[in-house]
């Protein structure tokens, strides 16, 4: 609205009231999600129950997307208000936002209860600041004694607009729902809240709507009369802190850090939504089965660090500029919000079909009739209509600005589910024992090769291991040297037990392609029962940095023949006390 002119700053506050309103709708259509599902019903979840794979793909795929730019925005807006307060530390903003993911990302590694009480402080001190702040302006408004901003920033514009028109104002509406975008994660995260878990997820989802509803328009309220507007080098909240708060004083900075705070810790939604997220889908076949692993503080650690890069990755490409980073933002979780309701407004029909008394378990929920199911589908019902809008003008509105983008990456993901959901199928498919013509009976013949550098210790012990497992073994030594060579025989002589030595000559000093071709030899003649396993006896040094002193054979042939069938590679690990 500032590219046109002061006279566009009167739309500022009944865009607000829209905003909020949105936000009430889009409240209460949530609420019903999270009784729904007391178990976490996120849209994933939701769409998946109630329309299918391809609806809960798009869900998916979209608030994954979402998740990633929740980091991104706000490390780089919370590092933006640091930035605002010091001005000298506006070069370093891309390495100062990596350095607070990284932080972040240590915290949600430590699992979520003890990250809680780190993020608890900084929640309470910002609402109780930026209440203060706003309550002063509010103050000073009406008594006649708030000026407007001293010396603002240039303005940084994206497109010229000289004239109010529908567009800028539809324009100005889209870039505000992005405050509206973590409604989401509570519906996803219920499973963290105390019992009874729904209830308080709901007592958390309207609280949260109420603080954010009630800034929302005091800030905007305030920055329309003062005069604030979009800039690099100082933020929104700064001019209007400066403005309320009289200059630059103590309570200026402490709402500067309060609100820095928050914004970095408000990554931490998408922290605990991103990995859970991950791991459903994963669950369910359509990423890498990784990222449902928890790591030693039962935390889905392969999501959190993943979303860590990615997020990491955004900010150095986009330089930390909130306002490059804005317009990608938002469009991946309304798509979400606009599948989650028109699955409820479903999952009501279908309550609404059941008979009284009559219960049908699905995979996330259990459907029980209601006798006012009709009011609550109108809610959802209305509530998808209003959240399909925005998805509408943002796309048309944020297009040329980076919305594309995100329109282009959405259908790329979902391919990538599919491929990804047709291998696992495909796999278990070919390795079902449904379809198996064979037997377990145990194979004809089994072969044994030992490489071989010396005969000490850990040779015999690999030995011993081989003798085990067959009596038809083979030793092989690579000969670069002929005395080395002979050396070897005399002793496996002594320490061989009779086992047959074959030592393969090798002129041009080459050890590993010698051996393998002696391999890839016996493999080629096989018998179509006959397993070859390789011993490979291997060093185990007392400190890790060792290793780089030592080969390691059975990596390197495993590299190269692992994709051979009938052929077991085995590495025999031995300590020198």
């Amino acid at each position: 609205l500032a590219a046109a002119g002061t006279m566009a700053f009167g739309f500022v506050f009944p865009i607000a009231i829209a905003i909020v309103i949105l936000l009430a709708i889009v409240t209460l259509s949530y609420e019903q999600i999270i009784h729904a599902y007391p178990d976490g019903g996120g849209a994933y979840i939701v769409s998946r129950d109630n329309m299918g794979e391809l609806p809960a793909l798009i869900a998916g795929a979209s608030l994954l997307i979402d998740y990633i730019l929740t980091v991104a925005v706000s490390v780089s807006s919370g590092v933006a208000q640091l930035v605002s307060a010091y001005p000298e530390l506006f070069e370093f903003r891309v390495p100062l936002s990596v350095v607070a993911v990284f932080a972040i990302t240590l915290l949600n590694l430590r699992g979520v209860k003890e990250s809680g009480a780190a993020f608890a402080f900084p929640s309470y001190f910002f609402v109780v600041m930026m209440y203060l702040t706003v309550g002063i302006g509010l103050f000073r408004y009406f008594t006649g004694s708030l000026g407007s901003v001293d010396n603002p920033p240039e303005m940084d514009i994206v497109h010229t607009l000289t004239a109010i028109t529908p567009f800028l104002i539809l324009h100005a509406f889209s870039s505000g729902t992005a405050a509206l975008t973590g409604v989401e994660a509570i519906s996803n995260g219920i499973t963290a809240f105390k019992e009874p878990r729904s209830r308080n997820a709901g007592i958390t989802l309207i609280w949260m709507a109420f603080i954010l509803g009630s800034l929302f328009l005091g800030i905007s309220y305030l920055a329309g009369h003062v005069g604030a507007v979009p800039s690099e080098t100082e933020t929104v909240i700064s001019q209007l802190a400066r403005t309320a708060l009289n200059g630059r004083s103590l309570l200026y900075h402490l709402l500067i850090w309060a609100t820095t705070l928050i914004l970095i810790l408000a990554a931490n939604t998408a922290f605990a939504g991103f990995p859970r997220l991950s791991a459903i889908a994963a669950r369910d076949g359509f990423l890498p089965r990784q990222l449902t692993y928890r790591g030693s503080r039962l935390v889905f650690s392969y999501g959190i660090v993943t979303l860590a890069l990615i997020a990491s990755l955004l900010i150095v490409i986009f330089q930390a500029s909130v306002n490059r980073l804005i317009p990608l933002y938002a469009i991946g979780v309304f798509i979400s919000f606009t599948l989650s309701q028109v699955g409820m407004a479903r999952r009501w029909w279908k309550i609404g079909h059941l008979q009284p008394g009559q219960e049908v378990a699905e995979r996330g929920s259990t459907l029980r009739y209601e006798r006012n199911w009709q009011f609550k589908m109108l809610i959802n019902g209305f509530g998808a209509v209003c959240t399909a809008v925005v998805v509408l003008v943002f796309s048309v509105t944020k297009f040329s600005d980076g919305a594309w983008l995100v329109l282009i990456l959405l259908p790329l993901l979902i391919m990538m589910f599919v491929l990804i959901h047709r291998h696992y199928t495909s796999l278990a498919n070919r390795l079902s024992l449904e379809t198996f013509a064979g037997s377990p009976s145990r194979a004809a013949r089994h072969r044994v090769i030992m490489p071989l550098s010396g005969v000490h210790q850990g040779t015999l012990e690999a030995l011993r291991y081989a003798r085990r497992l067959s009596d038809d073994i083979t030793a092989v030594h690579v000969s670069i040297d002929p005395l080395e060579a002979e050396k070897v025989r005399q002793k496996w002589e002594t320490w061989g037990e009779g086992v047959r030595l074959v030592i393969l000559d090798s002129p041009f000093r080459l050890f590993i392609e010698p051996l393998l071709e002696y391999i890839e030899e016996i493999a080629d003649n096989r018998q179509p029962d006959e397993t070859i396993t390789i011993v490979v006896p291997q060093f185990i040094p007392s400190k890790s940095w060792h290793n780089l002193l030592h080969t390691n054979t059975a990596n390197l042939l495993r590299s190269e023949l692992l994709s051979r069938p009938g052929i077991i590679i085995t590495d025999v690990p031995y300590q020198v006390p």
